[in-house]
């Protein structure tokens, strides 16, 4: 069960009574099926237990999908895109984990989240045949939809019918101009990203040419150049 309480803003999650955090290293390629296939797997270890698992992006998938689908009252951050090629270059695999590793702070920061049964048998399962079972448990999850209201323990305090109404019409508003604020901030970074992507590459070029022309140019007097200046001008 998960319990709200009443806190001096009004409801609010009851935090975690254990509090925890995860690392996630060692990005290592591994192979199964004697080398057809290859994955990445991350060494996760919560503070908790201290104990790692090891876990392959896909694990972090079905823990992401298994989260929305028993938390649509609750904001699940996305988890880094997946990509179908270059997947196994060093950067990429890199900038992953530092993303990944953003994700798990959030989740295990979450008065709720971080209690979630799926979460916990995510961080702590390395056996392969109890790790079957506990996915096939967690898949057949009923407490979900409309259902997960009653996992819920509420105040026992008596509220006031009208001001719980103006909090949920005001909660709305908010909601609603949240996302379209959203939305079009996306619209306008992506344009912004096609446009520097497009034209003003080439318009930077042009000014780092100009740049590397001055550079040149106080090379031609040596007496008075600066080194240091000319290697910051040209860079």
């Amino acid at each position: 069960s998960y319990t709200i309480e009443m806190g001096p803003m009004g409801p609010q999650w009851k935090e975690s009574p254990q509090p925890f955090s995860c690392s996630i290293e060692d990005p290592t390629k591994q192979t199964k099926f004697k080398g057809i296939k290859t994955y990445i797997s991350y060494r996760v270890t919560p503070s908790h237990t201290g104990h790692p698992v090891y876990r392959r992006y896909k694990h972090f998938d079905w823990l992401y999908n298994r989260l929305l689908h028993k938390f649509t009252v609750i904001s699940v951050p996305h988890l880094p895109e997946k990509q179908a090629t270059g997947r196994f270059e060093e950067d990429f695999i890199e900038k992953r984990k530092r993303r990944l590793i953003l994700w798990m702070n959030h989740m295990t920061s979450h008065p709720v989240l971080s209690q979630y049964e799926g979460f916990e048998h995510f961080l702590m399962c390395a056996d392969d045949k109890q790790w079957k079972l506990g996915k096939r448990r967690a898949e057949k999850d009923e407490m979900v939809g409309a259902h997960f209201m009653l996992t819920l323990q509420i105040p026992n305090e008596h509220q006031d019918l009208q001001d719980v109404e103006e909090r949920i019409d005001s909660f709305k508003a908010f909601a609603k101009k949240m996302d379209d604020s959203v939305m079009q901030l996306t619209h306008v970074a992506s344009e912004l990203v096609r446009k520097h992507l497009g034209g003003f590459r080439k318009e930077f070029q042009r000014l780092g040419n100009a740049f590397q022309s001055i550079s040149q140019a106080f090379m031609l007097d040596p007496p008075h150049s600066s080194e240091t200046l000319n290697n910051a001008i040209s860079h």
